[in-house]
């Protein structure tokens, strides 16, 4: 036999080079995949740099126009949201306030005028007609205010839904916004807090009892209006700018719904229905409808406000926290104490911290005078939901009407209903056999009918011989035969 040894080594050594010159080529080709890969991404994001370096049209003066036309509250501060987001995303050079308004509700005013005082963005505002209460607030914050011939701007005392005017306390936090904010924007704070409190006087502005309004030529000479324009048009030319863009703030389909759903009165509406129809299901489980209808009000009620970003996680948690205690207290615990309570206060401190824009736990001052205004609300609507809750369930279940949900017949003895105790008496001392296990109750099989039946010694396996002891609460006592 030849000895293939010399050429068995060859053919390793050779498969071995051949091998390594292999994995050579392969790392190479892997760097060069790595490196084109690296210089392809390179490639990709700095063309995506350079085409965000690319300057818009300076030719061009883009204003984005945001109208209040309608009372302050939070739908117009929804918008206004939605608006400085929208000039910033475009890169608009000035965002334009087209204001008619005779006010309205303090917190979404001041949350406007922050959020113009913050802005990267100029902010004029075009007063056409009235900028009333709030509405002065919110245009003293802007850096340039121009008015119509006739318009108005002042009459920021504090007031409450009557229009009686509220406490010193809330007209003194008044004073202090509408000095800071003159403050801020280069105004005279005197002036400004003059339209607040009727007891300043300002020699040759304003006599002591009356509250400051300016008309259009008082504003200009006060220096609180740049200059009185025709309207928008008529803007753009005092300010020397021809070529100029126009954008409109589109009011989309889905703004229109959150506008309406965080509208005060609406979310009344749902805080009724949600306690309403908790206190209904509670009193009547099994229903299904009125805890149904709490819940859809419920989702409609936070699911606004945690778009806007006004709710927070831990807030809804609270809530259904809450409902999970109310449903101790009253099916697991018996009486009302501590679950209960608790249960109370997290559902109704949800519900009002839903309506406050804040974040994590931390309230400044602005907050909590509309934490304690969104607590009037919802403790309001939650009595008045109760108590339709309980006229609508006594009207529901103790009427004799076709819709009574409550079955209110009789069933009288004498009409065959109830239990012939005697039928029973004849098979205690029988025996028979267990129809079924009994752990311990069960069914027994006695003279070839069942019964229901509870064994008083230990379980008893189907099919065992079992003897009657006993009848109590509708149902046999049975043990083993010959225990």
């Amino acid at each position: 036999m030849k000895d293939y040894g010399p050429i068995s080594a060859g053919v390793k050594t050779g498969g071995q080079k051949l091998g390594k010159e292999l994995s050579v080529d392969r790392k190479k080709r892997s760097y060069h995949r790595l490196f084109n890969t690296i210089l392809f991404l390179l490639l990709f994001f700095g063309s995506l740099q350079l085409k965000a370096a690319i300057p818009k049209d300076t030719n061009v003066y883009r204003v984005y126009i945001l109208n209040i036309q309608e009372e302050i509250a939070p739908p117009i501060w929804h918008l206004t949201q939605k608006a400085f987001q929208e000039a910033q995303d475009q890169q608009d050079d000035l965002l334009l306030i087209h204001m008619n308004t005779y006010g309205g509700m303090l917190d979404a005013a001041d949350s406007i005028r922050t959020a113009i005082l913050h802005s990267e963005i100029p902010v004029y505002v075009l007063i056409d007609n009235n900028a009333a209460s709030a509405g002065s607030l919110i245009s003293i914050a802007c850096d340039s205010i121009y008015m119509v011939s006739g318009a108005n701007i002042g009459a920021a005392t504090v007031v409450n839904q009557s229009g009686e005017v509220l406490p010193d306390k809330y007209q003194s936090y008044m004073r202090s916004m509408m000095r800071s904010t003159a403050e801020a924007t280069g105004r005279d704070p005197q002036i400004a807090q003059a339209m607040v409190d009727p007891r300043i006087s300002i020699p040759h502005i304003i006599d002591s009892g009356m509250v400051l309004t300016f008309t259009t030529s008082e504003a200009i000479e006060n220096h609180f209006c740049a200059a009185k324009v025709k309207g928008i048009k008529d803007l753009m030319d005092r300010l020397g700018i021809e070529n100029y863009e126009l954008n409109k703030q589109e009011i989309k389909a889905t703004d229109k719904i959150v506008r309406f759903l965080i509208n005060p009165m609406v979310s009344g509406i749902l805080i009724m229905l949600i306690v309403g129809g908790l206190y209904f299901e509670l009193q009547s489980p099994g229903v299904g409808f009125p805890l149904v209808a709490a819940v859809m009000a419920a989702v409609l009620y936070f699911a606004p406000y945690y778009i806007e970003g006004m709710v927070e996680n831990w807030e809804i948690l609270a809530f259904f926290l809450g409902i999970a205690l109310l449903a101790i207290e009253l099916f697991v615990i018996p009486g009302f104490g501590f679950f209960g309570i608790t249960g109370i206060i997290m559902v109704i401190g949800s519900l009002a911290l839903a309506m406050v824009d804040n974040h994590g736990f931390s309230f400044t001052l602005p907050n909590l005078d509309a934490l304690i205004n969104s607590l009037l609300i919802v403790s309001l609507f939650s009595v008045v939901g109760l108590i339709l809750a309980y006229y609508l369930g006594k009207r529901l279940f103790t009427s004799s009407s076709k819709y009574n949900l409550a079955l209110n017949a009789v069933q009288d003895r004498g009409e065959g209903f109830g239990i012939d105790l005697e039928s029973y008496q004849h098979v205690i001392g029988e025996e028979g056999i267990a129809f079924s296990m009994l752990r311990p109750a069960g069914k027994v099989k006695i003279q070839a009918k069942i019964y229901d039946a509870v064994s008083i010694s230990s379980f008893i396996a189907k099919g065992e011989v079992i003897e009657v002891v006993a009848y109590e609460n509708a149902q046999l006592v049975v043990q083993k035969k010959g225990s």
